[in-house]
């Protein structure tokens, strides 16, 4: 074997060995940030009953996960006054306390807008935002959010 060819090889372990030991800082820094998990909720009642139940579970398992819920179309209805899963409980306690544990909650201007619902009217711990699929767009690709839907 030539020296050409032995350098050339053994080039080629060094910037592989570098590229290996680049990936694992890079992946062992990025484990330590917590997850990001935008919640898509669009559907209505059961699904957001379902969902609530779903992030709860999730922030069992992922005390740090970073969780926001934006909703439009009838998926905005468990976040106005009233609003009562199939067992006839209110949403209000289980928004608020999942908003204590640091979920945002995010509503559609343009369903309220569209359906004439009085921004007053939704819940306080959510905040209302220009349009929820631009929302849930900008959340994955800007922000670098997973998507769930439950």
């Amino acid at each position: 074997m030539s020296i050409v060819t032995t350098l050339r090889r053994l080039g080629a372990l060094l910037l592989l060995g570098t590229l290996a030991a680049y990936a694992a800082t890079s992946s062992a820094g990025s484990a330590k940030d917590p997850v990001k998990v935008v919640y898509h909720l669009n559907l209505g009642l059961e699904q957001a009953a379902d969902a609530l139940r779903n992030i709860g579970n999730h922030l069992s398992a992922d005390p740090t996960a970073r969780i926001v819920v934006v909703s439009h179309a009838k998926g905005i209805d468990f976040l106005l006054p009233g609003a009562k899963d199939a067992n006839g409980n209110t949403f209000t306690s289980r928004v608020e306390d999942l908003s204590l544990k640091g979920v945002e909650f995010r509503v559609c201007n343009f369903t309220l807008e569209s359906r004439k619902i009085d921004p007053k009217t939704v819940h306080p711990d959510a905040k209302i935002v220009p349009s929820g699929v631009a929302e849930v767009a900008r959340l994955q690709a800007q922000e670098g959010f997973a998507y769930v839907k439950p």
